[in-house]
């Protein structure tokens, strides 16, 4: 009898036609057993591009964690990602846009070449989360967007608005170097999204206000037990999800893009 929480993965690894298929995911950690559990993707945007993403192999490893407790077999795989805040101003700001089409066609490309049977997808920076929820939607398949979380302040509050400021302030005289110095030093302290209600803070808010990320990731620091749970219980969220075949298109509808534009415009 076939399984019906398993849809796509039972195409790739059971049979003795897939017998290969078992071979080479022997290799990456698979047992006997975890051939009979639905698989779930998690996609991951890490990378030491920007503090944004810097962290989110660590989430994606928690999410697989809380997948793996709640009886499904996850797989981490990455994608990538650029930097609006450091592009910006430059030649290389034109390819910000464009990458957000890149980082959904390659998780849709993962998702659906290897068979999984949900989805988690965690982004934290300003097109590769927009891209995580596209492919959600174009796969639609039971799935969870976990957002990276936002920075802590640095010194005396500071954030990456301030250094903006500061280059202003010293091309009007008002500060000189060693003070413009200091501010670039302190404003960044670590891991996390542009700390205020900026693109990547309100894109998360709008995604929760959608349903697509589970309640209150949109408002925890990057590092924090918070957002680890977050990853964890996404995870278990995935595995009911498919149990119950619940899938963004039964979730996303009129009503619910109009909380989420509620949201950004309040």
């Amino acid at each position: 009898m076939t399984d019906k929480r398993r849809p796509y993965s039972s195409v790739i690894v059971d049979g003795l036609t897939q017998t290969p298929s078992r071979a080479m995911l022997r290799a990456v950690g698979f047992d006997d057993d975890d051939f009979k559990k639905p698989q779930i993707g998690i996609a991951s945007t890490w990378s030491m591009v920007t503090p944004c993403n810097m962290h989110i192999n660590q989430l994606a490893d928690h999410a697989e964690k809380g997948a793996n407790a709640s009886g499904a077999k996850a797989i981490v795989f990455n994608t990538i990602t650029v930097s609006d805040g450091i592009s910006m101003g430059t030649p290389g700001m034109r390819y910000s846009l464009v990458s957000r089409e890149v980082i959904c066609d390659s998780i849709e490309t993962v998702v659906a070449g290897q068979g999984f049977d949900g989805v988690i997808t965690i982004g934290g920076c300003d097109k590769n989360m927009p891209a995580c929820v596209m492919a959600m939607l174009r796969l639609d398949r039971p799935s969870v967007f976990v957002y990276g979380g936002t920075i802590k302040p640095g010194a005396e509050r500071r954030d990456i608005v301030s250094v903006f400021e500061a280059v202003g302030q010293r091309a009007a005289g008002t500060i000189d170097d060693n003070q413009l110095i200091v501010v670039e030093k302190t404003a960044i302290p670590g891991p996390g999204s542009c700390g205020g209600m900026y693109t990547a803070n309100t894109m998360a808010s709008a995604i929760e206000a959608l349903g697509l990320s589970l309640p209150n990731s949109s408002a925890q620091e990057a590092v924090s037990s918070d957002k680890k749970e977050d990853c964890e219980r996404a995870g278990a969220a995935v595995m009911r999800m498919i149990e119950t075949d619940l899938k963004p298109s039964d979730i996303v509808s009129k009503e619910s893009f109009e909380n989420a534009i509620t949201v950004v415009i309040a």
